[in-house]
């Protein structure tokens, strides 16, 4: 069965779109087939996965409106390994124009049927904000993964999330669950980033993935070349803790991941 999974976290810079990119990569790297789906209207995904925004005639504004399908919009990100949907400016706008359209929250997830068969994972990488674009990606997905940062105003935000969540999965989509709790940015040496690591682990348990996404500045620099940091710098920290978050997500070891290629 493929795996859809939302990225989300209503709270900005916490490393969704990062995560999202990365983990595609990963996910490819390892023989998966897999689909990244940019949710957000700044179209960081896009531009990360190498697509320009500005040249797009079609995106993900017009597969939640109707007037194109997923296969139509669907393009390849050749030098990441994945295809993606893309998002442009467009989106920004698109909250407003589904208010009145039928099945508002499931326009993504009925767009979807016509190629999820085709994937092994699909990710989708939602907006900083609990708003109807998050909803469709929610509705959409199976999982949801939360990347957040080990700082005390994270913790409050998840409460919300985890709140949203519990009444997506009551209301619109009762399989959805929380895939895991990804602790990004991560840095060793702040005492505060240790309590609250400490308390995500001791609350959540085995949600909360063993991987720990590092600050480092190749993930930071690797958007600015349109590829993932797998392909930016092989080596680097952050390129070997996507590679095991991949491994980890798949059954692997976390520092031992079934890479190829």
């Amino acid at each position: 069965m493929t795996r859809i999974l939302a990225v989300a976290n209503q709270k900005g810079g916490v490393g969704k779109t990062t995560t999202s990119v990365n983990l595609a990569a990963s996910l490819a790297a390892a023989g998966r087939r897999v689909l990244l789906i940019d949710l957000d209207p700044q179209a960081n995904a896009t531009m990360g996965s190498g697509v320009d925004k500005r040249g797009l005639a079609h995106t993900v504004y017009h597969v939640l409106l109707g007037s194109e399908s997923i296969a139509a919009v669907r393009v390849a990100a050749a030098d990441c390994k994945y295809d993606l949907i893309p998002a442009n400016r467009d989106l920004a706008g698109a909250e407003v124009e589904m208010v009145n359209l039928p099945r508002r929250e499931m326009r993504l997830r009925e767009g979807l049927r016509e190629v999820a068969d085709e994937y092994d994972f699909i990710l989708i990488d939602c907006p900083p904000a609990l708003n109807l674009i998050t909803l469709n990606g929610l509705c959409a997905a199976r999982t949801v993964m939360i990347p957040m940062q080990c700082e005390y105003y994270a913790l409050e935000g998840l409460s919300d999330l985890v709140n949203t969540i519990r009444k997506v999965r009551a209301n619109l989509n009762p399989v959805l669950e929380i895939e895991g709790l990804l602790r990004t940015m991560y840095d060793p040496r702040n005492i505060l980033a240790q309590q609250v690591s400490e308390q995500l682990q001791q609350h959540f348990g085995e949600k909360v993935y063993r991987t720990v996404i590092p600050r480092n500045i190749r993930l930071a620099e690797a958007p600015s070349f349109g590829v993932p940091v797998l392909y930016h710098d092989r080596l680097s920290k952050g390129t070997q803790a996507y590679l095991a978050l991949a491994g980890e997500i798949l059954g692997g070891e976390p520092g031992n991941p079934p890479v190829s290629g």
